[in-house]
């Protein structure tokens, strides 16, 4: 079985590697020579995800796997295409599908008969029926679920973690005919393994879901979800602050009950996926209220911050001021929508001196996101925690006096509300 992911990214190339180990032979389709390069020669393209270089070794040095810039031989020569580039949001928060509408033509115009090509890039409701399908015939000439077969399949993953989740999450499965989702089954049957989940209502494993529409739905809403649940405990955060009550406790109570499952508030939320796929559900349902309103919820906290730390310390100009954290998550190199980069951009407009920190990312790279410079705690005026790395656990900012504040966007050093030196604030 000869099959191409097209996409070499954080998702992309795990996914390969996977498929190539369970005996598939694989061609990795990017754009970027410099990532197909470092692939064909073993070499992880980028840092932090769990086993991939060493099954990567593995999977260069018996042949299962290749990446290629060639687009026709890789689509051309293929059973099965797997679909894992990006489809991103404009400035508006609309989905932006110039890249993928020009991959559906190039598939139309080289894809061989009885090919499976299954869409993992997040989508909104529809769109793989009713957007790429019927660009795919018109370009081809061919028919879906008759000369060539097309499913929505979510990749449901964490980067760090890719080979642990594909395991443990059931692997949906929706297709835009019924032999078209039977046949999506089959290849992912034959690439995937699960452990047992005895929490789950039925057995781990592929999941056939009724159409790709479903399916598409499925990733939108467990994404969706999350964002909703974030901007409900930032809501609440907020009331609790005004009524001078501790969230984190009221929190820990309520879901002592288990009923109740509300998440962790925080200063932002960042990422590939959180921030973006409730934008493709409230593009593409204008009666959404809920999900606008934690969207809206969750955009306005960094900036929330702000006003906080100027409301007690005054005006900003000219305060050295450092950010801990630039990754939008712990224990990864990755900046998507993260909220220091908005927490950057108020504190300049401010007029503050805005230095960065990270263990992830070098000075130079520090600097290129719009940072003065690596943070000196002993030369800052003040200090917000973006990012609750391990690395920043142990800080004891009481030693250095010149810090006045202490911004804590993820009460990950509550220890210091108490101290004498510095003020501390929070959510």
């Amino acid at each position: 079985m000869n099959v191409t992911v097209i996409g070499m990214g954080k998702i992309g190339l795990p996914l390969a590697v996977n498929f190539a180990r369970h005996g598939a032979n694989v061609t990795g389709l990017d754009i970027q020579e410099d990532v197909v390069s470092k692939i064909n020669c073993g070499v992880e393209p980028f840092p932090g995800e769990k086993d991939l270089e060493i099954f990567l070794q593995e999977c260069i040095a018996n042949s299962k796997l290749i990446a290629s810039t060639n687009k026709i031989e890789c689509i051309s020569d293929a059973d099965v295409i797997v679909i894992c580039i990006p489809l991103i949001v404009d400035l508006d928060g609309n989905p932006d599908f110039k890249n993928i509408d020009q991959l559906a033509r190039d598939l139309g115009e080289n894809i061989a008969k009885d090919v499976l090509i299954c869409f993992e890039t997040t989508l909104p409701v529809g769109t793989t029926r009713g957007r790429f399908v019927p660009a795919i015939e018109a370009t081809s000439g061919l028919k879906a679920g008759k000369d060539f077969y097309v499913v929505f399949s979510p990749e449901r993953v964490l980067t760090g973690r890719v080979f642990e989740d594909l395991k443990r999450y059931p692997k949906l499965v929706g297709g835009v005919t019924n032999e078209c989702t039977q046949r999506g089954v089959e290849f992912y049957n034959e690439v995937l393994d699960f452990v047992p989940r005895p929490d789950l209502k039925r057995p781990n494993g592929v999941w056939a879901m009724r159409s790709s529409d479903a399916a598409e739905f499925a990733k939108v809403a467990e994404t969706t979800f999350r964002d909703v649940n974030i901007g409900l405990a930032n809501e609440f955060a907020v009331y609790a602050a005004n009524k001078n009550i501790d969230i984190i406790e009221v929190i820990e109570a309520s879901n002592s009950q288990p009923f109740s499952h509300i998440h962790s508030p925080g200063i932002s939320v960042g990422g590939h996926c959180i921030p973006v796929y409730p934008r493709f559900y409230i593009w593409e349902n204008e009666e959404s209220q809920i999900v606008t309103a934690a969207r809206n919820r969750n955009l306005e906290m960094p900036h929330r911050a702000i006003s906080q730390i100027k409301a007690e310390v005054g005006a900003l100009r000219n305060l050295r001021i450092g950010i801990l954290g630039i990754a939008y998550r712990p224990g990864v190199k990755e900046s998507a929508f993260s909220g220091a980069i908005d927490l950057l951009n108020y504190l300049k407009s401010e007029g503050a001196i805005v230095f960065g920190l990270d263990p992830f990312y070098s000075e130079q790279e520090i600097r290129a996101f719009g940072f003065v410079g690596e943070v000196n705690l002993a030369e800052v005026d003040g200090v917000i925690i973006h990012t609750s790395h391990s690395e920043f656990t142990n800080i004891e900012f009481e030693k250095y006096k010149n810090i006045k504040f202490l911004y804590d966007g993820r009460r990950s050093h509550s220890k210091f509300q108490n101290a004498s030196s510095l003020k501390y604030l929070t959510y």
